[in-house]
């Protein structure tokens, strides 16, 4: 390559501009970080030919620059080298906002050594909209290698692949963001679907490394009579182990996250004397409290061997995990008890459930232009599933179908709360996004330690075949139109748990024929004998084969064909449907 030095954009060779036109097209053409990295390095070695390459980016919880990307460096300085920003020729480059060249590293006190026998090395910064997000850092093991005119060059690269950077760290957030929220809602469902405390142990190890890429985690539950927190879960390094060591109630960084009653992040554990050294690789350390009215139960542990490793995200998610284990955890130990009390209640449930049966709505009349069939299976003697319909105009009708958490009398009471909110709620005919977002805030203000509900509203006009839709946590309804049967995909948060929550709305033109169908989960979570789901699929596929069926008919047979598929045992789970068929 020429090393006369080019003094402007306008004497680049056209041929060299060409490229940098295509490395533009390349590392747009992804919002994959590693992707938009790796197209960059492999679009930068048309240019000039280097040895040792990398891409650093600033840490979130410390600022200090690591290695996402690079070729010729050490796994060792990949993994865990983490330079301030104002360190060596890489940290003089975010420090100036200039690309910086030196000819002889040796000669240059700034350089930090991450590979044997470098001699020469371009550091350029990655610069979006006037702000430093990252560098760009070439080095050669010969002596005054680069060239003016590849820093020139390399400048421009830079300014592109900054923004390519910048968009694909942005989208790479929004989808953890997106990832997040909706795996905490499973694990809210999954974590107060069992009543099992094992179970619930063991279900949050495996989700919580799906949000947090844990090294060692524990969850301790406190003994009251002993005054210990006890391991109940240690996972190390991807191994589930059985650890019998016991911590103090007020002692280590477990200790200190319970007294506190808030979570505990140590960057630095050699350097904070409550630490307790159980694994001596633990370099950070992050507990965080589980609390249920008022009083611990447990603590979740998380360890790693970088130091400054856990982020402020980190500490929000755990909080909220660690307040939905709290509850399951709580409901599942009283369960024996409220079992033993429900033995004696049995008259009295009896009764509640003629009620409750009682209490059902009717279906509405031809006057909507519906086919409508509404079924319930309850699985105890009263059910946390309900449905209601609800008067909208004339020709306007709404259309809920809910599932509380938990099952039995506690349920069922909630979910007679709910009806009635909604029911006082719908005579101000709001759409279906605002009437969760009500519903919720009533809830919400009211709040009930475990319980809450996911519910799916829908509204339909008869004159515009127009149904709207939104969606609180409930299975997504399925809409069968044009001969197929699909997933109406709408998700969002149950009620009763974030009173700020907003929800999403769709707005479908149905034909005649179509077919919509709201069920519960204790359809789809149906299992027969080798443990297999019935699932949203076989739903869907009684449909696609039945179209031709009234609301009625297609009701019960998607009701026997779940009852068949888990051998005729009686349901786990509340079984409840409306189906909607356009006349």
């Amino acid at each position: 390559m020429d090393a006369k030095p080019l003094n402007s954009a306008s004497e680049i060779p056209a041929e060299t501009l060409a490229v940098l036109a295509e490395i533009s097209h390349e590392i747009n053409s992804s919002l994959n970080l590693d992707q938009v990295l790796a197209s960059a390095a492999q679009q930068i070695k048309r240019l000039m030919d280097f040895e040792i390459f990398a891409v650093l980016l600033p840490e979130e919880s410390s600022n200090d620059l690591y290695v996402r990307f690079a070729i010729g460096h050490r796994p060792e300085v990949i993994e865990h080298w983490r330079i301030p920003m104002g360190d060596g020729i890489i940290g003089a480059a975010v420090t100036t906002g200039q690309a910086v060249r030196v000819g002889d590293v040796l000669k240059d006190p700034r350089y930090l050594p991450a590979v044997e026998n470098v001699r020469s090395e371009l550091a350029v910064p990655l610069i979006v909209r006037g702000r430093v997000i990252g560098v760009m850092d070439i080095e050669s093991r010969q002596p005054d290698y680069f060239t003016p005119s590849q820093q020139t060059i390399l400048t421009l690269v830079a300014s592109r692949i900054g923004t390519a950077v910048e968009n694909a760290r942005l989208f790479e957030s929004a989808q953890k963001q997106a990832e997040t929220l909706l795996l905490l809602n499973e694990i809210g469902r999954e974590a107060n679907a069992t009543l099992q405390v094992e179970e619930v142990l063991r279900r949050a190890a495996e989700l919580t490394k799906r949000l947090i890429d844990y090294q060692i985690f524990s969850i301790l539950l406190y003994d009251e009579t002993a005054a210990v927190f006890r391991h109940r879960v240690t996972v190390k390094f991807g191994q589930r182990v059985q650890e019998k060591s016991v911590v103090p109630a007020h002692e280590g960084i477990v200790g200190a996250a319970a007294k506190l009653r808030r979570p505990v992040a140590v960057p630095d554990v050699a350097l904070d004397p409550r630490y307790r050294m159980v694994n001596p690789e633990t370099r950070s350390e992050l507990a965080v409290p589980m609390i249920y009215k008022a009083r611990v139960v447990g603590v979740m542990d998380l360890e790693s061997p970088q130091l400054n490793y856990f982020t402020p995200d980190h500490v929000q998610v755990l909080s909220i995990l660690a307040a939905h284990l709290a509850v399951s955890i709580e409901n599942a130990r009283l369960y024996e008890q409220v079992a033993r009390d429900e033995s004696r209640m049995e008259r009295d449930l009896n009764a509640a459930r003629r009620i409750q049966g009682a209490l059902l709505p009717r279906l509405p009349g031809p006057e909507f232009g519906l086919d409508i069939a509404a079924r319930v299976v309850s699985s105890r003697e009263l059910s946390g599933d309900l449905y209601d319909f609800m008067r909208y105009g004339p020709s306007d009708l709404g259309v809920a179908l809910g599932d509380v958490s938990g099952k039995g009398s506690a349920a069922a009471l909630y979910g007679a709360v709910a009806v009635g909110t909604l029911r006082s709620l719908g005579s101000q005919k709001p759409r279906p996004a605002n009437m969760l977002r009500a519903l919720n805030g009533f809830l919400g203000e009211r709040l009930i330690e475990g319980r809450f509900m996911t519910l799916c509203f829908a509204t339909w006009n008869r004159q515009r075949r127009r149904l709207r839709i939104a969606n609180a946590g409930q299975e997504q309804p399925l809409l069968y139109h044009a001969g197929r049967c699909e997933k109406i995909a709408l998700v969002g948060f149950p009620l009763g748990i974030f009173e700020e929550a907003t929800y999403d709305e769709r707005t479908l033109i149905l034909d005649r024929g179509d077919i919509i169908v709201f069920y519960s989960d204790g359809i789809g979570d149906a299992q027969n004998r080798r443990g297999e789901f019935f699932g949203w699929s076989r739903v869907a596929k009684m449909v696609n084969e039945n179209p031709g069926l009234p609301a009625d008919g297609l009701a019960d047979r998607i009701l026997e064909e779940a009852d068949s598929f888990s051998g005729g045992q009686h349901p786990s789970d509340d079984r409840t449907l409306v189906v909607l068929k356009v006349n």
